[in-house]
């Protein structure tokens, strides 16, 4: 069963895991580069995701085409959008809120691995109806 807890506690590895790649590789370097080292350290850390992945879009009981993909879906609970930018531009926030609700997604984190900004972390409705423990 999924809780505040269980997110909670996932975010900070999750977290954990973008900061022993930040580490490891520096920084200046593009998106696909950190997102394909997160990815190995991931699994590395045995952590579940989906890299990628279409987002789904239903309106009226028909799947619309969008083109959405959210970088990774962690756990199947947990939107993770990558950047690697000098600012965060208010659309990415609106981009990973938008993953959030497509995909009923309770908590998402913006990672900019510019480390200017660092991270955001985000809840929703969602988050709120999970029990604490």
């Amino acid at each position: 069963m999924i809780t505040q807890k269980f997110l909670d506690e996932l975010s900070f590895n999750v977290i954990g895991a973008c900061i022993e790649v930040h580490r490891t590789i520096g920084r200046g370097l593009l998106e696909n580069v950190y997102h394909e080292c997160l990815k190995e350290e991931l699994t590395y850390r045995k952590i579940n995701f989906l890299t990628e992945m279409n987002v789904p879009l239903i309106y009226r009981n028909k799947e619309l085409n969008t083109n959405l993909k959210c970088d990774l879906f962690v756990e199947n609970c947990l939107v993770v959008e990558l950047k690697a930018t000098s600012e965060l531009n208010p659309i990415y926030e609106a981009q990973l809120m938008t993953y959030m609700k497509l995909l009923k997604a309770p908590k998402g984190i913006l990672i900019n691995f510019n480390f200017k900004e660092g991270q955001k972390t985000f809840v929703n409705e969602y988050f709120k109806l999970l029990p604490k423990f």
